[in-house]
């Protein structure tokens, strides 16, 4: 059964980010920022708290340390680094939730460095040597470094889609710096392809298969709520 993911607990502070309010009702898993890209303790343990309340999965999503670029600043750690950063926000939510009496679920990176790893083998066995550890999925993009370095590290993985993003030629996901409102009928209309026909239509018109069993969404655009309505409906109809 395909489930349904967001990034959520990202505000900070006095600095509020997403809808996950509205979201949270819709999504299977619950993907919590760590602190270093967005996210406080207070904020973790809030939205740790929604999800138990609605009974959802709950992952860990780190990323790099780079609040004032939310995470979407390439960064040159060497890959020991990297494990360490992981490690740190892993184990900062893991303790949260063990305070809860819950349990990890999994674990998604966020970002820039979700794109890296993809890309690039060092980065993908750095994040994988993080997860390890803690015995729980990694998501990321199917026939990625992603993959291969989970597979290589004995990490069980998840592949992902993303409709509310677009697809560049290569198969690379195009991030915008800010968000804008996701037009429902476009994402709806990807959504559903994906589930029925195994692909995607990249930006210039190609067609690429695609291979997932999660779908990830986002919570801060305007219409993040009605995003989330819209992909729970459909993944419902076709599973």
């Amino acid at each position: 059964m395909v489930t349904l993911n967001c990034d959520m607990g990202e505000s900070y502070g006095n600095w509020r980010f997403g809808d996950d309010a509205g979201i949270m009702p819709h999504v299977d898993c619950a993907n919590i920022a760590c602190g270093f890209h967005a996210s406080d303790p207070w904020t973790m343990l809030k939205t740790v708290r929604l999800a138990k309340s609605l009974g959802k999965a709950i992952g860990a999503h780190p990323g790099l340390p780079d609040r004032e670029g939310f995470g979407r600043r390439e960064m040159k750690l060497q890959p020991e680094e990297l494990t360490a950063a992981f490690l740190y926000q892993i184990g900062a939510l893991s303790g949260l939730l063990r305070a809860e009496g819950l349990e990890l679920a999994h674990v998604k990176p966020h970002g820039i460095i979700y794109g890296m790893a993809a890309r690039d083998m060092d980065s993908a066995r750095a994040i994988a040597a993080a997860v390890k550890p803690f015995g729980v999925p990694i998501f990321g993009m199917a026939g990625t470094c992603h993959q291969t370095a989970a597979a290589e590290l004995e990490v069980p993985f998840l592949g992902e889609f993303f409709p509310d993003l677009t697809y560049a030629p290569d198969g690379s996901l195009i991030i915008p710096r800010q968000q804008s409102a996701i037009d429902l009928e476009a994402a709806e209309e990807r959504m559903s392809r994906a589930l029925t026909a195994g692909e995607l239509v990249a930006t210039d018109g190609t067609i690429r298969k695609v291979d997932f069993q999660t779908v990830c969404i986002h919570s801060d655009p305007p219409n993040a709520r009605d995003v989330a309505a819209t992909m729970r409906r459909v993944i419902d109809v076709h599973s």
